[in-house]
């Protein structure tokens, strides 16, 4: 099973606590923004409108010449025309200042009102956009409109809110360049974990995990494995020098019991009513040798020292070869045995006799399960990845819940209790398969029988 790669979109933890880090940072730093932007703008609305009032205390005791006066001087000192105003009689008639008619909207109580579009007049320094604006009676029953513009509120609190914005964008410009960097670090190191992974996972237990020397999380978790590793590797390597021990230690008295029982068999000629019992025994024997036989060249095979002798070879020939070695084995059980190939096929780096080995336990698998009248076949094509190489039959077939547990050793499929055998072709075949690193799909054939595909495409360098 492939591992997940942690570095190809969010499946990294790093990057979505970094991320999710980041975004908090951000909605903060906004909130932080948007409460001094409205604390900002609003003290300086608040100062405007204590100027107005400070304006209208002062000309509300007013009258006469002296209100006329400090009106005009008032505006002698409004360099930036922020102010204007507009005096009327007590029927509402303009007597003087830039503000020509009393708005609709402004209510006559001698409080502060905002407009949002302000004032007609022929002066141009009266205020053109919104403003705030207040009508008092003053001593002499005239009426006086003073008007304050809002504009230079607006465009400095424009300036503000952009000045706000550019800061938040600076702040995260830089966030994501940490966040970039930050997310690399471990990555780098996971990645090398997760390569020593890969090959324990392709079956080399002496590999461990790489350890800094931070002694931080990861180097924690590392030991751990490391440490369940050395108890795992210690375990197999229990179990398997006890099987071998017994397989070969086994081996030698099961030769003389068969050799024993064979010259008994001699011995009692044709007609003896012992010989069809001894010849029985004789058989039970040759399958108990055959067995032991077979666990044996599972454990060679399981010796990852073999992989130093791999050389390139030619697959095109080796299934050629094949093809003639089990053609008369085909023939006999009237089967059409069919090699289809391409002229070319990428070279392979592996064992010869190990592959030649597994492909023909493939094909006399698919010959002994295919009845006679039957075909079988196997073809190959290579890629830019490397050779698949088919084998299928218009045989029973394995059953789907049957698959994974074929390649188990002893395991045989209900069909295969039909036939003789021992239950460890396919475990042989598993078993040169992940010393190559190759992998090997069980399935349907369009035959109506079984497909086995050999996947020459190294997972693990050799």
């Amino acid at each position: 099973m492939p591992l997940p790669n942690p570095s190809k979109g969010w499946s990294s933890s790093t990057s979505r606590l970094l991320a999710l880090y980041s975004f908090l940072f951000v909605a903060w730093s906004s909130i932080l923004m948007g409460v001094l932007y409205f604390e900002v703008s609003g003290y300086l609305n608040k100062l405007t409108r204590h100027s107005l009032l400070q304006r209208q205390h002062l000309f509300a005791h007013m009258s006469g010449k002296q209100l006329d006066d400090a009106l005009i001087a008032s505006q002698a000192f409004d360099e930036r025309s922020f102010d204007a105003y507009g005096l009327f009689d007590a029927q509402f008639n303009p007597l003087g200042g830039q503000v020509r008619q009393v708005p609709p909207e402004l209510g006559l109580d001698g409080k502060i009102h905002e407009l949002s579009r302000c004032l007609d007049a022929d002066d141009p320094r009266t205020p053109k956009d919104s403003c705030d604006a207040v009508a008092l009676k003053v001593r002499d029953g005239r009426w006086l409109v003073l008007v304050r513009d809002n504009g230079s509120l607006f465009v400095v609190t424009r300036i503000i809110l952009h000045a706000l914005l550019w800061g938040l964008s600076l702040t995260i410009i830089p966030g994501i360049a940490g966040w970039y960097l930050l997310r690399r670090r471990p990555l780098k190191r996971i990645r090398a974990i997760q390569d020593s992974a890969e090959l324990i996972v392709a079956g080399d237990l002496t590999h461990r995990l790489p350890l800094s020397q931070r002694r931080d999380e990861l180097d924690m978790l590392a030991a751990i494995v490391n440490a369940m590793l050395d108890r795992i590797e210690r375990l197999m390597h229990e179990v398997k020098g006890v099987c071998d021990n017994i397989a070969h230690d086994l081996r030698t008295p099961l030769t003389r019991l068969r050799a024993q029982l064979y010259r008994i068999r001699q011995q009692a000629g044709e007609d003896s009513a012992q010989a069809d019992q001894l010849d029985q025994a004789i058989s039970e024997t040759d399958t108990l040798m055959a067995r032991f036989r077979g666990l044996l060249r599972i454990s060679e095979l399981e010796d990852r020292q073999r992989r130093a002798g791999f050389v390139e070879l030619d697959p095109r020939a080796l299934l050629v070869e094949l093809h003639d070695f089990y053609l008369p084995l085909a023939e006999d059980g009237e089967i059409q045995l069919t090699l289809a190939l391409p002229d070319t096929l990428p070279a392979l780096k592996g064992d010869r006799e190990l592959l030649f080995e597994a492909l023909a336990n493939l094909l006399s698998n698919a010959i002994k399960f295919t009845p006679a009248g039957g075909q079988v076949l196997m073809r190959a094509r290579g890629d830019a990845q490397g050779v698949l190489i088919e084998v299928e039959d218009s045989g029973p077939g394995i059953a789907a819940h049957e698959r994974e547990a074929v390649l188990k050793r002893f395991y045989r499929s209900e069909e295969g209790h039909r036939h003789t055998g021992f239950g460890l072709g396919l475990s042989i075949v598993a078993a040169i398969v992940d010393l190559h690193g190759f992998g090997l799909e069980v399935g349907d054939s369009e035959l109506g029988g079984a497909r086995l595909v050999l996947q020459c495409r190294p997972k693990v360098a050799g």
